[in-house]
């Protein structure tokens, strides 16, 4: 019988699936395991169903005999050596789609957020520091009409700009390629980055993690923005240089930022902690019940389709 070993527990149907079919080992421990103990728990196994968290290198490619297919539970896969399993000839699949519009979500959450200071009004309140209504209290930054400027028009990306319509924004965006339903739909415009920042009043990320876009917003990046602009981030922590941000925003270079994802997760650069401009969530994306169902219920037929000889829909490594 195939053995799967799935690295955190995920939603129950999609154990469930695997299990009427093969022997599942799952790391019950709510905790992120270390290298050393995925490496001892996968040398037999014939699937490995990880987490974006989860490092699956050559090192822990090397120590399994049998891996046919590593089903990652992201729409990401930079957390696998894709060079090292595709010469091995281990299919690797992720689950692209289905966490768009949650993504989206929660980026336009960020965004509101942090321009009408949310969090900082929520901890007010709960310090019992409200008095009654004051002209100045917890001013913040007009959304609607405003210049919203997107980096990166995948299919989040995309979503993400869609959700401006209602807003009435002048959307700006840079891609490496024409979004013809955004230039359709919104009369988007496709810019330089330089001049994305230097017009945007809030500026989106939503780029995949690679060697081009690693830390594309760096101090001198964030140094073009409006000292009224606000940033969101829910792509890949690695894209933001994080110490230039709390460092920008400390010194008031912009206005705030929300971000969901971290440069050396599950650690946060501790300036950013201390600071009231900006929103932190934990990585939360794509967590809604349906979302993350979705997402198991996929990486788990990904995982059926190659045991039993089928292609699967979302190879990575084709």
């Amino acid at each position: 019988m195939n053995k799967i070993f799935i690295t955190r527990k995920i939603p129950e149907e999609a154990i469930k699936m695997l299990k009427e079919r093969y022997k599942v080992h799952i790391n019950r421990e709510d905790r992120q395991l270390s290298k050393i103990e995925i490496i001892k728990r996968v040398k037999d196994i014939d699937a490995i169903l990880p987490l974006l968290t989860d490092k699956i290198d050559k090192e822990v490619i090397a120590a399994t005999k049998c891996l046919k297919v590593i089903a990652n539970y992201a729409v990401g896969f930079d957390n696998i050596d894709i060079k090292e399993a595709t010469r091995k000839g281990i299919i690797v699949t992720n689950t692209p789609g289905v966490l768009t519009e949650a993504t989206a979500d929660l980026a336009w959450s960020l965004l509101f957020a942090t321009a009408r200071r949310i969090a900082e009004g929520d901890r007010f309140m709960r310090d019992k520091k409200f008095k009654g209504w004051q002209p100045t209290l917890l001013l913040g930054y007009d959304i609607y009409g405003k210049t919203l400027g997107i980096i990166g028009t995948g299919r989040i990306g995309t979503a993400f700009a869609l959700r401006s319509k209602g807003f009435n924004m002048r959307v700006l965006y840079f891609s490496r390629s024409k979004n013809i339903l955004m230039e359709k739909k919104l009369k988007a415009k496709k810019v330089t980055l330089k001049k994305l920042l230097a017009e945007s009043d809030f500026i989106s990320l939503h780029l995949p993690l690679t060697k081009e876009t690693h830390h594309l917003i760096e101090k001198t990046e964030i140094e073009l923005m409006k000292k009224t602009a606000i940033l969101v981030n829910t792509s890949r922590g690695e894209v933001l240089d994080e110490i230039a941000l709390a460092n920008a925003l400390k010194n008031n270079i912009i206005a705030g930022a929300g971000l969901d994802v971290f440069e050396r997760e599950p650690s946060i650069t501790k300036k950013l902690l201390q600071l009231k401009n900006v929103t932190l969530t934990p990585h939360i994306g794509s967590a809604t019940y349906q979302t993350r169902t979705k997402m198991a219920i996929m990486a788990a037929q990904s995982i059926i389709d190659v045991l039993e000889g089928k292609t699967p829909k979302n190879i990575v490594n084709k």
